[in-house]
């Protein structure tokens, strides 16, 4: 062995850099996974706490999620440090002795030039969502929406909930200070959204669960919650609670499918007494704002019941 390689030592450390928003790629080490991810380094837990993939929920070693491309270019600067070495190493072998005398054989011994080993250069993906963690302030990036924070392995369900219920409360604050027919519009925009937010907040809280319960239709997902679950998502309410939270869902079906036009169904079950049928269905501001609250007591003890049950 030459002094340029045995200068290399037993070890070869190859640095990877952040992207220009300071994330670093991880990629889930399952094969059934693999799914690509961001995190920033500094932030969140510290020390030698485990990784987890926001996408399945496999936790392990922070060293077994890199990913491919960062494997294959520390590669490739190894090899290319190897090479070099070795290159050197031959160089310095190298020698000419010339002819002496009208009939003497010169001999000589040189390197020819070849290229470097090339280095396989990678880039971070962009990716969709932006996301700090509550519970340990990582700053991480994923594919959709909802995900398991990679440092302390929360589940974002609830954080994304009630980010979208900040929203609400900000579009009903907005129709206060605009015409009526305008702010009238931005509480029905209000009343649709808090609705959709919780359908896509349960809907994922149950799929960690491997189970598929829509929300929509609240009731009848309050029923299967507690087939499926065995406890009531909404005994944290009270009965006057209730009955406004089902009340909203079903003017969100109105809104939605019927242009806000009251029917037989919803006079049958929502229990509006200024309801008429054919009338347009009336959405006061007080009524979502207060629905806010009572949406998010739902959302805490779904999320607390079904992925963190209490024994």
């Amino acid at each position: 062995m030459g002094d340029n390689l045995r200068n290399l030592g037993n070890e070869i450390n190859v640095p990877l850099h952040v992207d220009d928003e300071g994330f670093f790629g991880r990629e889930c080490p399952m094969k059934e996974c693999l799914g690509y991810f961001k995190v920033t380094l500094g932030t969140g837990i510290k020390g030698p706490a485990s990784c987890h993939c926001p996408y399945c929920g496999h936790s392990g070693e922070h060293d077994t999620f890199y990913t491919q491309e960062q494997i294959d270019y520390a590669h490739s600067v190894i090899m290319r440090k190897v090479t070099d070495a070795f290159v050197m190493d031959l160089k310095s072998l190298e020698f000419e002795h010339k002819p002496s005398g009208p009939f003497g054989i010169g001999i000589s011994m040189k390197l020819e030039p070849s290229a470097p080993h090339p280095i396989r250069y990678y880039r971070e993906k962009k990716l969709e969502t932006e996301v700090v963690c509550d519970a340990c302030t990582l700053r991480y990036t994923i594919y959709g929406v909802f995900g398991w924070c990679p440092d302390c392995g929360v589940h974002n369900s609830l954080q994304i909930l009630t980010k979208n219920l900040e929203l609400g409360n900000k579009e009903i604050a907005l129709a206060e200070a605009v015409d009526k027919e305008l702010g009238d519009h931005l509480v029905g925009d209000a009343l649709e959204n808090l609705v959709s937010a919780f359908d896509g907040f349960g809907r994922e809280v149950c799929r960690q669960k491997s189970a598929d319960i829509h929300f929509q239709n609240l009731a009848g997902a309050r029923r299967r919650v507690q087939e499926t679950f065995g406890f009531d998502f909404a005994d944290s309410l009270s009965p006057d609670e209730w009955q406004q939270a089902f009340r909203i869902f079903q003017k969100r079906h109105l809104l939605a499918h019927k242009m806000g036009v009251i029917d037989e169904e919803y006079v049958q079950k929502a229990n509006d007494r200024g309801a008429i049928v054919g009338r347009r269905v009336q959405v006061a501001r007080d009524e979502v704002k207060s629905s806010v609250a009572i949406i998010e007591k739902l959302g805490r003890r779904l999320f607390a019941g079904v992925l963190h049950p209490v024994p």
